[in-house]
């Protein structure tokens, strides 16, 4: 129903803002397409704040979102690109002012498609397939190389030219396929899997000019991402130019800007290698120059030391040194030998002092029986009793007559 007015019965303002308002909450959720200007992406603000603009009239209308709807386009949405969002009308009443609250944002055409490709490469990622440890090393000097790439195209040219400038003797195994359309990746991947698949192929060169992004979509498929994650041969990437970056550049073991530097990546230049050697030659006639004068030096000065310009001299020194210390040897031996021969003699002069021939030599004599046993009083000898006298001189058998009373 119409609201009744009148010049005499007029209405306030604030009701026809929330009349208005009532009006636009019936209204509910609505796609809307438009332009991004004045995005407001504050940081730790949980909303972000845009305005979507009408590019074919001068018509703009707020926009407000929660951060963590916007984070999900916000690698490929900026100021400027065109995208279609879903959300619901709100009226301000105190300020009269119309906006949306948005509840979902999708990017049009090309920005639909790098959302994509976003989601694709954090869904690869988080699978390992990037990184770093997974890429190998390119050899130093490829005896043949892998090349896919389209047929008689400038990439193909490229890396042929440039790779046999800089290293005559390379030889290439080279596979014409579609680098863009339906049948692109398919024959791609075929491809990879025959060149890695030949034990003669020591790297793998895929290579294509530039192009939009709608062209290098093969070079993101998933299929052959794995594949060439796959590969036991390393595989090099030369897909477009240096802003180009499909996803085949972050699972290659290595990314080349362009096709030619491709080639230069993978094959050494031979006149840098002829300077190198020549360089690596010079340094080490110096360092060995260098050696020889050091130890001439050293060898100088060792043969000027006393002892190398007159080494007899030093033998004549330990000579006369055995000398004294023969000398010195043979003077206390022979003291020694001299104090020996002293305690000898007079342990012998003792000896003979104490010894019983001593006694019988003065005329003594020693009074044994046949059993040995020495006499020691004549009372216990019988008469008739056959005895041996030991004197100074040998023995005597003698008898005994009977005991006599000592002299006086």
């Amino acid at each position: 129903m119409a609201l009744q007015t009148s010049a005499e019965a007029p209405v306030p303002v604030g009701r026809i803002s929330r009349l208005i308002g009532e009006w636009i909450d019936r209204l509910g959720g609505v796609w809307v397409e438009g332009q991004i200007t004045q995005l407001s992406r504050r940081p730790g603000a949980g909303v972000v704040f845009f305005t979507l603009r009408d590019p074919s009239q001068e018509i703009s209308i707020t926009v407000t979102c929660y951060r963590a709807v916007f984070d999900q386009v916000a690698d490929v949405v900026t100021e400027g690109a065109r995208v279609v969002v879903h959300g619901k009308p709100e009226w301000y009443a105190p300020r009269g002012q119309l906006s949306l609250r948005v509840a979902e944002i999708r990017p049009v055409g090309v920005g639909d498609l790098l959302v994509r490709l976003e989601r694709l490469k954090r869904s690869l990622a988080a699978e390992g397939l990037f990184a770093a440890e997974h890429k190998r090393r390119l050899p130093f000097l490829p005896h043949r190389i892998g090349l896919v790439t389209g047929r008689a195209s400038a990439a193909e040219r490229d890396v042929l030219e440039n790779a046999r400038l800089r290293w005559p003797a390379v030889s290439f195994a080279v596979r014409n396929v579609a680098v863009q359309g339906v049948h692109a990746v398919s024959q791609v991947i075929e491809a990879v899997r025959l060149l890695d698949a030949d034990p003669a192929v020591d790297v793998i060169i895929v290579a294509r000019g530039g192009g939009s992004v709608e062209d290098l979509l093969p070079f993101s498929d998933e299929r052959l991402v794995r594949t060439v994650a796959g590969c036991v041969t390393p595989v090099v990437s030369a897909i477009g130019h240096e802003p180009d970056s499909p996803l085949l550049d972050l699972v290659a073991d290595v990314r080349a800007s362009t096709p030619t530097d491709a080639a230069k990546r993978t094959v050494p230049d031979v006149n840098e290698e002829l300077t190198r050697v020549a360089q690596l030659r010079e340094r080490a006639r110096r360092a060995t120059e260098a050696f020889v004068d050091r130890e001439e030096r050293g060898l100088v000065g060792a043969l000027s030391r006393p002892a190398m310009a007159d080494p007899q001299r030093m033998l004549d020194d330990h000579e006369a040194r055995l000398a004294e210390y023969r000398q010195r040897a043979r003077q206390s031996l022979g003291h020694r030998l001299d104090r020996a021969a002293d305690d000898l003699r007079h342990t012998v002069a003792r000896v003979r002092a104490l010894s019983p021939a001593a006694t019988l030599e003065r005329g003594y004599a020693v009074l044994r029986r046949p059993d040995g046993s020495v006499v020691r009083d004549a009372a216990g000898v019988s008469e008739g009793e056959e005895l041996r006298a030991r004197v100074a001189e040998g023995e005597l058998a003698v008898v005994a007559k009977g005991a006599v009373a000592p002299p006086a």
